[in-house]
């Protein structure tokens, strides 16, 4: 700038003429500052980072899909599949695990799992509450509120996964009791472990939606407290097939819906990684469940609903891990695999092992969840579609982290529901008497029936 521009007589622009051209440029300067200064002095939060709308009105409607998995697809699907005497049991162990864990999470598990735990931050974090969460508070672009509230309803889920293994024969209050402590001392762990920087995270573990988080944990508990209760009277001599399928196709396409928030929504963004995670979620559930389909048709010669939408879930369950890691080649590979080999697990455990895991939740969760998060390893490869390893990652070291995650995750969970199922079997008691049983746990546990005869 080598001349001021001339000035009205106001601004004393004869007295300004005066200066040398020298001064000139700098007055130029600092009146060419001085509408910045004045915009900062007026807006003081000018460069404080703000939510973004997009990834926050994202946020809340995957938060809204999620808790919808719960309350009603899990409910629809779970009812749909009990038999009609205990239908009101497991609709109300449903609701009163989602209202059990929402308090529990904001008084303090969601410290538990994202908080910083200092000295044990690779084992557990600081169990800080809530109570005193301002609207300002924000977590990567979207508001800490809502990034608190879409954890909240995996937190919500998983524990109600695990009410598939022990349905039909728990008592209320002892599911009460255990959803409570399993949380505590089994889930939020192994959250922290993976999602809130514990000690997998920093091997580089990956796992996207919670393929080790939600279903190797439900698996594995589901698993547990079927051989802890045993089976149910007449399993597995007496049939006891699903009461009303209509209500679990019903359930199962909620569910399906409900897992483009689940896995679309961790990317917490509204982005390509959350666009590619629902087209890849949608390939696995589609993939899985003609898997499963085409396995059973091949077996029994006949291809049933209950099978199909079962494998659905199967590839669902199965994508989860893997779901924002890879591409559409690597959604359709892992959900064939999830038909196949969940179909297989399925009729091991049940029709040769006769475990009595009532609503199939190990081998199609658990067993699911161990075999995507594995598959995660390979598939999130570039030359198969995926993001590509992390900087000093290869694909024997990553699959080596996937394999090791699965393993401590199971082992922990396994010991953890052993325990938390022996103590409340000595103090509150863990099941039914043989009468109410057979009169049916919506009766005997809620004095209600769910059909009037």
């Amino acid at each position: 700038m080598s001349a001021l521009p001339a000035l009205p007589p106001e601004f004393g622009g004869s007295m300004l003429r005066r200066f040398s051209a020298a001064g000139r440029s700098s007055l130029a300067c600092v009146f060419a500052l001085l509408p910045l200064a004045a915009h900062a002095a007026a807006s003081p939060v000018a460069t404080a980072r703000a939510a973004s709308p997009g990834d926050t009105a994202w946020l809340l409607t995957a938060s809204a899909l999620v808790l919808s998995m719960t309350l009603p697809g899990l409910v629809a699907f779970y009812s749909g599949l009990v038999r009609s005497k205990n239908v009101l049991s497991v609709a109300m162990q449903c609701f009163a695990i989602a209202c059990l864990v929402s308090l529990l999470w904001v008084l303090g598990g969601y410290g538990l799992a994202f908080g910083n735990g200092g000295a044990w931050q690779g084992l557990i974090g600081s169990p800080v509450g809530l109570l005193d969460l301002n609207r300002e508070a924000l977590h990567g672009t979207t508001p800490e509120a809502a990034f608190v509230m879409f954890q909240l309803t995996f937190a919500i889920i998983t524990p109600a996964l695990v009410v598939g293994g022990f349905a039909e024969r728990m008592k209320f209050s002892a599911m009460l009791w255990f959803s409570g402590l399993w949380l505590v001392l089994v889930y939020l762990p192994v959250c922290h472990w993976v999602w809130g920087g514990g000690w997998l995270a920093q091997r580089g573990v990956l796992d996207f939606a919670g393929g080790i988080v939600v279903h190797v944990t439900a698996g594995v508990g589901a698993l547990v407290s079927a051989l802890v209760l045993r089976e149910r009277k007449g399993f597995p001599h007496t049939a006891m097939p699903p009461h009303n399928m209509p209500l679990t196709i019903l359930g199962a396409g909620m569910l399906w819906v409900g897992w483009f928030g689940f896995n679309g929504g961790s990317a917490l963004a509204a982005n390509g990684s959350a666009a590619m995670a629902i087209l890849v979620t949608h390939l696995g559930a589609a993939t899985g469940a003609l898997a499963w389909m085409t396995a059973e048709w091949l077996r029994f010669r006949k291809p049933s609903v209950l099978g199909i939408v079962t494998g659905m879930v199967a590839g669902l369950g199965t994508i989860t891990p893997a779901s924002g890691f890879v591409g559409p080649l690597g959604g359709i590979a892992i959900g064939a695999a999830a038909g196949f080999v969940c179909f297989e697990a399925t009729q091991l455990l049940k029709r040769k092992l006769h475990v009595d895991d009532s609503l199939d939740v190990s081998p199609v969760h658990g067993v699911g969840g161990a075999l995507g998060t594995t598959l995660t390893g390979i598939f999130v490869a570039s030359r198969f579609g995926g993001v590509g390893y992390a900087a000093g990652m290869t694909l024997a070291r990553q699959v080596g982290v996937q394999i090791l995650a699965v393993a401590a995750a199971g082992i922990w969970c396994a010991f953890g529901t052993y325990v938390i199922l022996k103590l409340l079997q000595a103090t509150v008691g863990l099941r039914v008497s043989e009468d109410q049983e057979r009169e049916g746990l919506d009766l005997s546990q809620h004095g209600e029936r769910a059909y009037i005869e």
